[in-house]
């Protein structure tokens, strides 16, 4: 699967006429690998990421005035807008053909349990990704779990159940449980949890009580000596690192 992308050189104000003309911008980056700054059309964006997710190797297609270069990379992440949820941008992550990448892959639940359908029973997702290692090319876009083998309460799919395909190790325990079905609580049971619950208690400052505690407090102030010159209230804020984007770690290699 190819997306093609285009080397981008103004930035600032101009990656709005960007979005105005339907591209958004991305960035492309990987271990040793110089970043690039790239502009997608959102169009062709949208319909690799409906098919690639976020974790199957993709063929970025970069044009230059020197040409075209296919990289191998996933989409690493997706960026969008707080208010519309519509994609302002994209990261790409260039990997390597002979190096294991470890990258969280979704759960895709699929079936009807009898066991909540007929015996009122509650489906409880213990797990909505799973955490594998694999070569790039070797990295699903989702695991399958059905759920249509639930058919009493208690009944449980395992790490085991699943569908991983060769060269794929899971980074947790074949007897790990993915998905279970437990029995809805009755009114009884709901109302004797309820009344063993006891509300918190909460201590109210009387405004006199209050006064006093800043007047102390001013005075200890006052009778402390100066901090250093110089010397802030809390160490400097360390410095910005680069990419990966704040929030969500590169996937590891291994």
């Amino acid at each position: 699967m190819e997306l093609a992308v285009q080397k981008r050189e103004k930035f600032g104000k101009a990656t709005k006429k960007l979005r105005e003309q339907g591209l958004i911008p991305a960035e492309l980056y990987g271990k040793g690998v110089q970043n690039l700054h790239l502009s997608i059309p959102l169009k062709e964006f949208r319909k690799v990421l409906k098919q690639a997710g976020e974790s199957t190797m993709i063929n970025v297609v970069v044009s230059s005035p020197a040409g075209e270069e296919k990289r191998p990379a996933i989409i690493y992440d997706v960026i969008t807008d707080p208010v519309s949820d519509e994609i302002i941008g994209a990261d790409l992550y260039q990997v390597r053909l002979d190096e294991k990448v470890k990258i969280k892959i979704p759960l895709e639940f699929t079936g009807e349990s009898q066991a909540v359908k007929n015996k009122n029973g509650i489906l409880v997702k213990v797990m909505q990704e799973l955490e594998v290692e694999a070569l790039p090319a070797d990295i699903p876009r989702s695991l399958v779990v059905d759920i249509s083998k639930l058919e009493d309460i208690g009944n449980s799919v395992y790490v085991k159940d699943l569908k991983i395909g060769n060269g794929v190790k899971v980074s947790v325990g074949p007897e790990s449980v993915v998905a279970t079905v437990t029995a809805k609580m009755t009114e009884e049971q709901e109302a004797k949890l309820a009344a063993e619950v006891k509300p918190e208690e909460i201590k109210v400052e009387t405004e006199e009580k209050k006064t006093e505690r800043d007047a102390a407090k001013a005075a200890a102030e006052a009778s402390s000596p100066a901090s250093p010159a110089g010397r802030a209230g809390k160490p400097a804020a360390p410095a910005e690192a680069a990419k990966p984007a704040a929030g969500k770690p590169a996937p590891e290699k291994k």
